[in-house]
């Protein structure tokens, strides 16, 4: 008998499917099947939570392909950012070097998993090849009014000197370097994603594939809110300060406003007054706190009058003007009308630098005590303090309010969004350059689409100081204008990396196009992706983009789907001693190492097994070794029915031995079927054939000089082919030895027949006062009335009732009786 030499077999088959191009596919006129996972950023080593997440997509893409469906499986590299600029300071070697030295890394370690990638259609999306399309995908957006400069104040790391975007600022640190985010005002490049907020938020119903949760968060993101715009009259200055609330039935409440510190009025508000220099050292102070220290709710409500008042457009009242610390210039108008009697962040303003609070809304029936000044009321009510509303239910007033303000021309209802602008400047080397020429003749010119890709550079200097290396470029910077052809410089920012990953999944669709990212037959062909796998923690920022490009892509005409992912499984992380795998802790598992001792179908069948594809996975060593002695069980099996010549098929009547195996064959079909199926319960999948494998382990041993040669290599073909999308390597193996030529990869899934699943008797036990003391089989679908004659009159049965009172017997078909005795 020999020995499973996974190290041997695996290397066989991954040699075999390399030389074949066994996993390359075609748009062909058949059903396909698009499963994709996030692509890795080439870090040089994997991970386990890598192993798993591919682990997952494999399984997917093998049991589609077993069913007949043309399956797109694509692999690639999400490859520029900052890492390869920071290693090429630290180490003094080029980026592109690096990045490609670590694919090449990882590439070999995937293809050490067994993952069925279809390598033809790989991208990098440091290549020039991809990023020429990303810089064209920019110029459509910039020639639709969708890409636009602006100067703004932007999340600033002082230690890796560059934008980062508000997500990337975690608790007011860089989420790279973990040092602190300061601000700076920028001129900076956007992409208008505002102009989709509407049609991102009403195409979330679309998503049905998608985790709740994160449709969720992707609303929250996207923010509508309803409400009134309010332009209230700044005394003795030409402008308005225009206010959005979701409360305009509130106004009459408003005690005092607030400008952020920031906002471009203050200067003009305060230039020559006493107030210049206190304002001026406070917005100082607030440079190095983020946007997420200043919003806190735990965060100290700070702020000065700055000595002006506007007019109340209702009441003409005067309204003192305050900066504050809790209002930021890029949310909403930058202003905010404070009504500290229902609004506690106001009240917590009101009470600290003793402001007025005027209660305008109250419980129906009740009075509300506003003299203690600790808690706004911020419920529903009636309206008091509100002129000719007073009586009205606060709904009512809303609309009525928004009227009166449209009459006076002093505002309108209105929706406003949470959603910002995509900053997508980057002041970054290693990144896709931003395809703009300035010339000072003609302004802010695109290059011409039959001169990208503008080309990275390799005449700069990394040294880790001062503005982005594509500045020290003379052959980069200078340039002809496209337009009048005077000299002119190039833009020295990049691309946010979040730009690359938006749309690779179309290019994936048709990697060889030379004239256009993807051409319209191809993409239509394979999108949507069908099925998409990968971490939560992009459920707002990749994944809102990559819906915001296919929309854009849509309406430019370029592709016919409105949304890119069909379904999406956001997949749990693999733990250790309860803790987040991580070098910091000492608690990560190589998976070279897990590879090198126990082999890759090991590591695959442990990542699927352990637990539901969506929840933290907890690494067990003894799980590991368990899913190693589990395979080994299964080649014996397989060995000792060939040794023994046990699969010669000579058909014979079935006896009950037979038919019990040939249950559990379809019986274990079904239920692999259908937990791969949509569901992706590999773990009961898995579960379910190893309970086969004992299955026909006891058959062999009930039935030993009576077996059916048939049945059993029904049995152990059906394991191997059920086994097939977990241990690809393993089960190719076992295939060839059982005699068939061609690869199991093309094979086609088992089926199960429904008949064979009905069975003519079960096994039942009988319970006494819940303790067993019987196992018997009876006739299939015996009734309850006679499972519970069946169960009194059992002769084992009367011996332990023998002169007890029965009190209640409760039977449940198919599985037990109880008998409750006194």
């Amino acid at each position: 008998m020999t020995v499973y030499d996974f190290k041997k077999i695996e290397a066989k088959w991954q040699q075999q499917w390399m030389e074949k191009e066994i996993f390359s596919v075609y748009d062909e006129d058949k059903p396909k099947y698009y499963v994709l996972e996030m692509f890795p950023y080439p870090s040089g080593k994997i991970h386990m939570g890598h192993v798993r997440n591919y682990a997952i997509g494999d399984v997917v893409a093998r049991y589609k392909k077993m069913r007949g469906f043309n399956v797109l499986h694509p692999m690639g590299w999400d490859a520029f950012g900052l890492p390869a600029e920071n290693a090429a300071i630290k180490n003094k070697i080029d980026p592109d070097i690096w990045t490609e030295e670590n694919i090449k890394d990882m590439k070999e370690q995937l293809n050490a998993l067994g993952l069925s990638y279809d390598w033809n259609r790989e991208v990098a999306t440091c290549n020039q090849d991809y990023y020429k399309w990303t810089q064209w995908i920019f110029l459509q957006l910039y020639h639709k009014g969708l890409a636009y400069k602006k100067e703004s104040r932007v999340n600033w790391c002082p230690s890796c000197e560059t934008v980062l975007a508000n997500e990337q600022v975690i608790n007011g640190k860089c989420e790279r370097c973990d040092n602190n985010v300061g601000k700076k005002m920028l001129n900076q490049w956007y992409f208008k994603i505002t102009e989709y907020a509407e049609k991102l938020l009403e195409d979330i119903k679309l998503l049905e594939g998608w985790p709740n949760k994160v449709k969720i968060m992707q609303e929250n993101w996207i923010g509508k809110s309803t409400g009134a715009e309010i332009d209230f009259p700044i005394e003795d200055f030409p402008h308005t300060l225009k206010v959005f609330t979701t409360r305009p039935d509130t106004v009459y409440g408003a005690t005092y406003m607030v400008v952020a510190p920031e906002h471009p009025y203050v200067d003009e508000l305060i230039k020559g007054t006493e107030y210049q220099e206190p304002v001026n050292n406070f917005v100082k102070e607030l440079q190095h706190m983020s946007d997420i220290e200043r919003t806190s709710t735990d965060a100290e409500k700070e702020g000065l009058f700055i000595g002006r008042y506007c007019i109340h457009p209702l009441t003409g009242k005067k309204i003192p003007i305050y900066i504050a610390n809790y209002v930021l210039v890029d949310y909403g108008t930058g202003a905010i009308m404070a009504v500290p009697a229902h609004d506690q962040r106001d009240l917590d303003f009101a009470n600290k630098y003793n402001i007025e609070v005027l209660p305008v809304i109250k419980p129906e029936n009740e009075s509300v005590d506003f003299k203690v000044r600790t808690e706004a009321y911020v419920e529903d009510g009636v309206m008091i303090n509100s002129g000719d509303f007073d009586g009205l239910d606060c709904h009512e007033a809303f609309n009525k309010i928004c009227d009166l303000l449209e009459k006076h021309k002093s505002g309108k209802k209105t929706v406003s969004y949470r959603l910002r602008d995509w900053l997508l400047s980057r002041q970054r080397y290693w990144g896709t350059p931003i395809p703009i020429v300035y010339c000072d003749t003609c302004g802010i010119v695109p290059v011409r689409e039959e001169n990208l890709p503008v080309v990275l550079p390799l005449d700069v200097e990394f040294t880790g100081a001062g503005l982005s290396p594509l500045t020290t470029s003379e052959s980069f910077i200078y340039t002809d204008c496209p337009t009048c052809g005077k000299k002119a410089k190039r833009e020295t920012d990049t691309m946010d990396t979040f730009v690359d990953s938006s749309w690779y999944f179309l290019r994936y669709t048709d990697v060889n196009n030379e004239q256009l990212p993807f051409g319209k037959d191809s993409v239509n062909y394979w999108m949507q992706v069908d099925q998409y796998i990968g971490g939560v923690e992009h459920a707002i920022l990749h994944l809102l983009y990559s819906r915001f490009f296919t929309k854009v892509l849509k309406d430019l005409n370029f592709l016919d789907v409105d949304e890119p992912f069909q379904n999406l499984l956001t997949q749990g992380m693999v733990l250790k001693d309860g803790a987040k795998m991580s070098k910091s802790k000492g608690n990560t598992v190589s998976p070279e190492e897990i590879i090198n001792k126990y082999g890759a179908d090991t590591a695959r069948l442990f990542v699927l097994f352990a637990a539901p594809p969506e929840r933290d996975l907890e690494w067990s060593d003894q799980g590991v070794e368990g899913c190693s002695r589990f395979l080994n069980r299964v080649w014996r099996l397989v060995e000792e029915t060939i040794n023994n010549d046990m699969l010669k098929e000579v058909p014979k009547p079935l006896t009950k031995e037979d038919k019990d195996l040939q249950y559990m064959i379809h019986k274990t079909i079904k239920r692999v079927t259908e937990d791969i199926e949509g569901r992706f319960n590999f773990n009961t999948a898995v579960s379910g054939i190893m309970e086969l494998v004992n299955d026909l382990y006891k058959y062999k041993e009930i039935g030993k000089n009576n077996i059916n040669n048939a049945l059993l290599k029904q049995g152990i073909e059906s394991t191997i082919l059920l086994l097939a999308p977990f241990a690809p390597h393993f089960t190719e193996e076992l295939w060839e030895k059982i005699g068939h030529k061609d690869s199991l990869y093309s094979a086609a899934w088992p089926k199960y027949d429904e008949r064979a699943i009905v069975k003519e008797e079960d096994e039942i036990v009988i319970q006494i006062n819940g303790k067993v003391k019987e196992k018997i089989m009876i006739p299939a679908n015996t009734s309850k009335e006679d499972m519970e004659a069946i169960a009194v009159e059992n002769d084992k049965i009367k011996q332990f009732i023998e002169g007890k009172e029965i009190k209640k017997v409760i039977a449940v078909p198919k599985k037990l009786v109880n008998i409750v005795v006194k």
